[in-house]
């Protein structure tokens, strides 16, 4: 079984994972398609790509423009009653029955609905990585039952710019100015610099953000205005501090950084 502990490449390198997207098309929107699937193509092949939700639904829609651009195999499921939602229970079958193909190093589960937290455990518990997609008001449950969580606000047009709303529907420039306008969580992030540092202080870039990753899988520069975490930790200098080391054997540089 595949080492569900990979979680994608970072600033460091890069792993390649065989992974079924599915998206739950009641809580997803399909204005981040595009940035969605850059994102996930940054860990790995969406060898699998479903939608589920009702699609005779106006609700639903937006997705039927995108769907045959993108080649995602929507899962039609109608709503049977009122205040029960089938699409979750197609989806979680379907999850399981490919989980049960072995064909899969991991999932891509695009929802902000907490209903999927016992299909995230129930996947890493098989030793796959699980990759959520989600908006802000995601609960904290499903996120953190995740290796890792991207919250949707960052994929959309224009992404997050520091002090800056995306340039997307009103709603949709609140709720990223919202997310920019974190306070920057110091005492966390010095706590897992910590944890990866060696017994000079000094931490491998990569190791570093492994364990931000693994101690809130929801953690992400981007949402403190920075692209990347390398770009993160140079620029603030108040925190930390950054040294290149050449690679012994060759012309390669690997960033450590260590606490101020």
């Amino acid at each position: 079984m595949t080492n569900g502990h990979r979680t994608g490449r970072n600033d460091e390198g890069e792993h390649s994972l065989r992974l079924a997207v599915l998206i739950d098309a009641d809580n997803a929107q399909a204005a981040v398609i595009d940035g969605l699937l850059a994102e996930i193509a940054r860990f790995g092949e969406a060898t699998v790509k479903r939608i589920y939700g009702d699609f005779t639904s106006p609700a639903s829609s937006q997705w039927k423009k995108v769907l045959n651009r993108y080649a995602i195999k929507p899962v039609q499921q109608f709503a049977y009653t009122t205040g029960k939602n089938a699409t979750d229970s197609m989806l979680i079958i379907d999850a399981m029955d490919l989980l049960y193909t072995r064909r899969f190093d991991g999932f891509c589960l695009v929802s902000s609905d907490s209903d999927f937290t016992g299909l995230a455990v129930r996947i890493r518990e098989e030793g796959l990585t699980v990759l959520g997609f989600g908006e802000k008001k995601t609960p904290e449950a499903f996120r953190n039952a995740c290796h890792k969580f991207v919250f949707t606000e960052i994929l959309r047009p224009g992404g997050v710019q520091k002090g800056a709303p995306s340039k997307s529907r009103k709603s949709e420039e609140a709720e990223t100015a919202e997310v920019a306008a974190q306070d920057f969580p110091r005492d966390f992030v010095l706590e897992a610099l910590e944890q990866a540092s060696d017994e000079t202080g000094w931490a491998n870039l990569g190791t570093f953000g492994s364990y931000l990753t693994k101690l809130q899988p929801d953690f992400d520069a981007r949402l403190y205005g920075f692209r990347k975490l390398s770009e993160l930790v140079k620029a603030k200098t108040d925190i930390f501090r950054v040294e290149n080391r050449k690679v012994e054997g060759s012309g390669a540089k690997v960033m450590y950084v260590r606490a101020r």
